[in-house]
């Protein structure tokens, strides 16, 4: 049977034989997308997918063997922590990341790791690099690559044909942008051949046991280029961030069907690689040998993991009508509310002072823990009085001035008392039962007694 295409418009959902610019529906120009309407089949792909998936059938859930399946380390244990404990066979992974970020380091070094540790039979497919390229990448490394199985190709049934002779448990397929279908007519990279790549490598993966990885490339906003239905088709999203100045790659799950999302895993640049960092709370600690105004440090959460970062603060008089409010690593509207309370309920007005906020090591916060730290470093800056350099702390900040408890206080606790600190300014409903001789701590109900007890 022969394929037959049509082409859809992604703003109107119509449906036209032959492309052309403007949709004759919706009259939006540049959404028409190639479809497949009809696929053609042939007796050996037929056999080929019915030898993978044999018969469908129909049972009972109660019936269905949940017995948890053992992870496969990985070798890198950030790379575990961020999975979920480890690589789940038949899991699909899919990996975005600025270019030079480390991608494919991170892919090459994780399936040298697992050849040499366990043995399993892997795959490397690049479509972007030579297999000169990758071979001299991983002599660089120091890596053992002579059980490392790599293949130079794009084409997806090619891929399939090869991935199901060499009876890999592991493939990754660098990167699903480049890889084509015949099935469609469009280019490699377009949004239908990415959408039937990833479907079909996503089927492969199920009816094999076979663990994927998927390496993305992401748009200039920092998103994974192609269809929003890549994200849904896979079992985890994965996103490698990191600033092309710093030595530090930070791997953050956003998706994942097999563990907690918002799981963080560090590594540091080095010329043999990527390397562990088992310390994260060093990187975003800078201890001052001074004391120093607009500094202040909390204990936040990523995942399962408290981590100490520093916030700080640059408070200055403005000399624009319109004061500017600057906020790097928060949310820039919590902060304009924030001092909004700071003014009502502390009679501390900032409508005059350019208000700049910067988190320490390029770390993003987004949860309301680091409320009375970033208004405490602000109110530092603003008087130009240093906090204490031994006090963490943390704490959400309401509309009416109360400080409101957080979640897994005494974690973080612990986490501030094995770094050295000796006090804490926390909220009241997250005092400790038992006290702890490690720390001192002091607890606030309303942001009116945060002043008195810092002495600002």
């Amino acid at each position: 049977m022969r394929t037959k295409f049509s082409y859809q418009c992604n703003e109107c959902g119509g449906e036209t034989p032959k492309w052309v610019g403007q949709c004759p529906d919706c009259m939006a120009w540049n959404t028409l997308e190639e479809t497949i309407v009809e696929k053609k089949s042939s007796a050996n792909t037929d056999r080929f997918h019915e030898h993978l998936a044999g018969p469908a059938e129909v049972c009972s859930l109660g019936s269905v063997d949940t017995s948890e399946t053992p992870r496969q380390k990985t070798g890198l244990v950030e790379l575990d922590r961020v999975m979920g404990g480890g690589l789940v066979t038949g899991s699909v992974t899919l990996i975005g990341g600025d270019p030079g970020i480390g991608k494919s380091t991170l892919l090459l070094q994780t399936l040298s790791s697992l050849d040499s540790a366990s043995g399993v039979p892997s795959l490397y497919v690049t479509g972007e690099e030579s297999t000169q390229q990758v071979g001299l990448r991983g002599q660089r490394l120091g890596l053992p690559l002579d059980a490392l199985r790599i293949l130079t190709e794009n084409h997806l049934e090619r891929i399939l044909a090869v991935a199901n002779k060499e009876k890999a448990k592991i493939i990754v397929i660098d990167s699903i942008q480049t890889v084509y279908s015949d099935v469609l007519q469009s280019a490699p990279g377009s949004v239908a051949q990415v959408r039937e790549c990833a479907a079909q490598l996503v089927r492969f993966a199920k009816q094999t046991n076979t663990s994927l990885f998927l390496v993305g490339h992401v748009t200039k906003e920092g998103a994974l280029a192609g269809p929003r239905v890549l994200e849904h088709m896979v079992d985890t999203v994965l996103y490698f961030e990191g600033d092309s100045s710093s030595r530090y790659r930070v791997v953050r799950a956003v998706k994942n069907r097999y563990g907690a999302v918002n799981e963080l895993g560090i590594f540091a640049m080095t010329e043999k690689g990527l390397k562990e960092v088992s310390n994260p709370s060093a990187i975003f600690l800078s201890r001052h040998d001074d004391q120093v105004s607009g500094s202040a440090i909390m204990v936040t959460r990523e995942g399962t993991r408290p981590i100490l970062v520093e916030v700080q603060a640059l408070v200055d008089q403005s000399q624009l009508g319109n004061p500017r409010r600057v906020a790097v690593g928060l949310e820039q509207n919590r902060l304009a509310m924030l001092l909004a309370v700071l003014h009502r309920h502390a009679g501390i007005s900032m409508s005059d002072q350019d208000v700049f906020i910067n988190v320490v090591g390029g770390m993003r916060i987004s949860e309301t823990a680091s409320d009375l730290p970033l208004l405490l470093a602000i109110v530092s800056s603003f008087k130009d009085r240093p906090l204490p350099n031994d006090m963490i702390m943390f704490g959400e900040i309401g509309l009416s001035g109360e400080i409101r408890p957080v979640q897994n206080g005494m974690e973080r606790l612990n986490e501030a008392a094995k770094h050295g600190f000796k006090q804490a300014l926390i909220p009241k409903a997250n005092n400790p039962k038992e006290s702890s001789s490690n720390i001192d701590v002091q607890t606030v109900t309303h942001i009116s007694q945060v002043m008195e007890k810092v002495g600002l």
